[in-house]
């Protein structure tokens, strides 16, 4: 649980099984894996950007889709997530699942395909309630507290004071001029 969430804000947890993100990594990077979408009739287009999705992107993918599931969305909702990587940080992930599981084929691409995307459930999703929430913010006492010397009175305080959070994050715009100074230094300024 990372120290700088507020669980307080979270409605509900979803589980995504590890081997399920890495089966669909490769669906969407290995060339049989692309073949296949696109004998499905997945566009091209698409097809070309789903390295775009690292592991973890692929986490939240599977996430959304049970998620979906269990709030009975349609075309006409939307759910927003975060890709938070790309395939370039995972190549010798696909070097190393050729090596261990062989290689990549259109038949295991169909496995993946149906048994990961379309027969995603809602199993191992959970709505918050209140002590539920507070229960997974009381993890953040193992790792932060008594394994990286976090204070527990700044622990209690993330719980308790309703400030906390407001405050924590007045600093944002600092943050912002300090990234965008550095990005323009290292030459990736973004207009």
């Amino acid at each position: 649980m990372p120290w700088v969430h507020n669980v307080k804000n979270t409605d509900m947890i979803v589980a995504i099984d590890d081997e399920e993100a890495l089966r669909i990594f490769r669906l969407f990077n290995e060339t049989a894996g692309q073949n296949y979408l696109e004998s499905s009739g997945v566009d091209k287009n698409l097809i070309a950007r789903l390295p775009e999705l690292g592991i973890s992107g692929i986490s939240n993918l599977l996430s959304s889709i049970k998620l979906a599931k269990y709030y009975e969305m349609n075309e006409d909702d939307v759910i927003f997530t975060i890709f938070t990587d790309s395939a370039d940080l995972y190549q010798s992930r696909l070097v190393e699942m050729n090596e261990s599981w062989g290689n990549y084929n259109l038949k295991q691409a169909e496995i993946d395909f149906i048994s990961v995307l379309k027969k995603q459930s809602i199993d191992y999703t959970k709505e918050l309630n209140y002590y539920d929430k507070k229960a997974i913010h009381n993890l953040k006492y193992f790792t932060w507290v008594e394994q990286q010397g976090k204070d527990v009175k700044e622990l209690n305080a993330q719980w308790y004071d309703e400030n906390y959070w407001q405050q924590k994050f007045t600093v944002v715009d600092k943050w912002d001029a300090l990234i965008e100074n550095f990005n323009s230094k290292v030459g990736l300024q973004i207009e």
